[in-house]
């Protein structure tokens, strides 16, 4: 049978089910985990390193399989390694109470941090994960050791500069899916580009669209006032070749992140480096855990 005879979405969840069987066969740990009556897949790696637990948060339409590639570098220095599917991505189902919306995943991931991850992580936040994240260090500072946002979402750059994207992301058409997938490389491996048509089932899914929908309704934004009082260490990685997010965003992060926040633009990264360039994210991670005295 050919590629093209295969429902895209019978094709990324076997892709997904693919890669967790290999994780799981290199001893992570993959499971459900009830937070506030919602189930929660995850991954557990557990670390031979000394620094604290990380947890990694992916972004709209992510996975945790997309950290696939970091888990066993990170594990090398830090105790433990979490990586979790919010709901409606990834192995977890929809929110239970219906169509989920960003607060909604928000209050669920600090439960998730409360219940689950046990005590102060660094968390490391991807796209809309990053944006989470960085309200999480706002709001519950206790629960956060540090901060990594790599290319993070939740910058206040305009209502417009945000529908641009949303509307990138809501890929209908095959054309659409290949534009998209330029967008979130540096350099678009072949095989993405083969594969590139799947994304019009993983931005198509309830959770997708209900987010995206959401996001432009509320027009809710991380605020400057908030992120300036972080106390905790704080990474900000940005990438030289980001063509998702708007160039305003890294103005917005530079000029309101507080001053002892490491800010980092790294060329021949896109918006997903933990995908295309896994071992370099993973020496930036280190190198600023090392800095921070994690």
């Amino acid at each position: 049978m050919g590629l093209v005879n295969v429902p895209a979405v019978d094709l990324i969840s076997g892709l997904q089910e693919v890669t967790r069987r290999m994780l799981v066969a290199r001893g992570v740990r993959s499971g459900m985990v009830d937070v506030g009556g919602q189930p929660l897949h995850h991954y557990e790696l557990k670390g031979s390193g000394q620094g604290p637990t990380v947890l990694l948060v992916h972004g709209l339409g992510g996975t945790a399989n997309g950290f696939a590639r970091i888990f066993f570098g990170l594990a090398k220095r830090f105790e433990r390694v979490l990586a979790v599917d919010m709901p409606g991505h990834g192995f977890s189902p929809d929110y239970c109470l219906g169509p989920t919306c960003v607060r909604g995943q928000y209050e669920l991931l600090v439960r998730y941090c409360r219940e689950v991850v046990g005590g102060p992580s660094f968390v490391v936040g991807n796209s809309l994960g990053g944006a989470l994240s960085a309200q999480l260090a706002t709001e519950h500072p206790e629960l956060v050791r540090a901060l990594g946002l790599v290319a993070p979402a939740g910058a206040d750059v305009g209502h417009e500069l945000i529908r641009e994207v949303l509307e990138a992301m809501d890929v209908r058409t095959a054309e659409q899916s290949r534009a998209l997938t330029r967008r979130l490389f540096h350099r678009p491996p072949w095989l993405m580009m083969l594969f590139a048509d799947t994304l019009r089932g993983v931005y198509s899914t309830p959770a997708v669209r209900a987010l995206s929908a959401d996001a432009l309704a509320t027009a809710e934004y991380l605020k400057a006032e908030e992120l300036q009082k972080l106390a905790m260490p704080v990474l900000f990685v940005w990438g030289g070749s980001e063509k998702l997010l708007p160039h305003q965003s890294l103005d917005f992060f530079r000029t309101y992140l507080p001053a002892h926040a490491r800010v980092r633009v790294v060329e021949q990264f896109g918006h997903i480096p933990h995908v295309e360039r896994p071992n370099e994210l993973v020496s930036e991670l280190v190198r600023f855990a090392d800095s921070a005295g994690l």
